[in-house]
């Protein structure tokens, strides 16, 4: 923000942003990509280390993000409303931050004006996950992480 003018998610509601602002909120962790389990009798959702088959995991960015709601079945498509629902969303990103009057962190592309900064404060899930394709859904269970929970450094 070199102009002195204030951030757009600072100025507007969330249903006010154009389309391209809205995309733009996504910082390219992934974290959201994450194969999540449900726990039956106690409704807890437990993130996995394993990503959605249309995650290319070196970019952490959906190969067929047009389409990834017809490929994907149960892909969740951020919204306004939606974000304010989902409790799953990791405390770290932007929509959630933006949606309770936060501003985003240091290492969000829209701040640090590159996409490498996620991947170098380690928010990002490249380096930690595999595809869906290449784990048996037996498995998926003991592939179970914390660290989609934690902020890790991100101040």
């Amino acid at each position: 923000m070199t102009d002195g003018a204030e951030p757009f998610w600072t100025t507007k509601s969330m249903s006010d942003m154009t389309p391209d602002e809205w995309e733009s909120l996504c910082d390219g962790c992934a974290r959201c990509c994450l194969v999540k389990l449900e726990d039956i009798d106690t409704g807890e959702l437990h993130y996995t280390d394993v990503a959605c088959a249309l995650l290319d995991l070196k970019v952490c960015r959906c190969t067929d993000y047009a389409r990834r709601s017809e490929r994907v079945a149960d892909c969740v498509q951020l919204t306004p409303d939606a974000v304010a629902e989902i409790e799953w969303l990791p405390e770290t990103c932007a929509y959630r931050l933006v949606s309770q009057g936060r501003d985003l962190h240091w290492w969000h592309p829209l701040v640090s004006g590159t996409t490498a900064s996620v991947h170098e404060a380690g928010i990002s899930v490249r380096g930690r996950v595999k595809s869906e394709g290449e784990v048996a859904q037996a498995e998926l269970e003991e592939r179970c992480v914390t660290w989609p929970y934690s902020a890790q450094s991100v101040d």
